[in-house]
């Protein structure tokens, strides 16, 4: 029963990527996370080139221009550590989106449910860091255990990072129409089927470039996994978010 509503749920979000207020939300989210992978990649030739100087001479091979192989090098290692890196920035952008994402999904799959005032910038700015804090601190003793367990190290990325984002983004969700107290009720009594939907959504986030689409998915899933776990009454909010 919890995968076939996770699967209808992130099916119905997948489907719903072509509508035009949904796409241009998803080019943002994408932009957003091309950005900074993009000021990483800037950021790790800057610091090679800081380190090693313009040139660099290896033997029987001469000199060569440190900047250009250094920018070859850190694209590549982008690419590696966006497989880490897509985990904070996935919890950083549900401030940006959440509202936005959630409110196309309510109009298309569940009008009847009525608007919903927006989860104040600053609020929500809050919560993300509260959340990506964890997520840093958490992912960071984590890499222990892949060094001891490195066959399950997806596993247990995955299983980490799906309780932390899965939690953040349902939760994000919920306090729009039932206040942070309720949403937390909400979150522990269906934590089984949240903490399978968020494995879901954190394992395409180990698969370069695919990793860009995760977060803006991800934010529609859990409001379709929302709506149908809550049975929100009809016409809008119940709660003001911050209670």
């Amino acid at each position: 029963m919890a995968l076939t509503l996770i699967f209808v749920s992130f099916s119905k979000a997948v489907s719903q990527s072509l509508d035009p207020a949904f796409r241009s939300v998803l080019l943002k989210g994408i932009g957003l996370a091309i950005v900074f992978l993009f000021l990483v990649f800037l950021g790790m030739g800057h610091i090679a080139s800081w380190i090693f100087g313009s040139s660099l001479s290896l033997p029987w091979i001469g000199s060569i221009d440190i900047s250009t192989a250094v920018s070859i090098a850190s694209f590549f290692l982008a690419l590696l550590l966006s497989v880490f890196l897509m985990v904070p920035v996935a919890s950083l952008m549900s401030s940006f989106f959440i509202d936005d994402v959630a409110n196309a999904v309510d109009r298309k799959h569940y009008p009847h449910l009525g608007d919903v005032a927006k989860i104040p910038f600053s609020q929500a700015i809050s919560e993300t860091l509260k959340f990506l804090g964890l997520i840093i601190f958490a992912n960071l003793c984590a890499f222990v255990l892949y060094i001891f367990f490195v066959p399950f190290a997806p596993l247990i990325f995955w299983s980490l990072n799906g309780y932390l984002l899965g939690r953040e983004y349902f939760q994000m969700v919920a306090m729009r129409r039932i206040g942070r107290t309720e949403a937390k009720k909400l979150w522990r009594k269906n934590i089984g089927t949240l903490w399978t939907a968020g494995i879901f959504m954190a394992a395409p986030l180990s698969i370069p470039l695919a990793n860009l689409f995760v977060p803006i998915l991800a934010a529609a899933t859990f409001t379709h996994l929302f709506n149908q776990l809550s049975h929100v009454p009809y016409g809008g909010t119940n709660q003001d978010p911050a209670q």
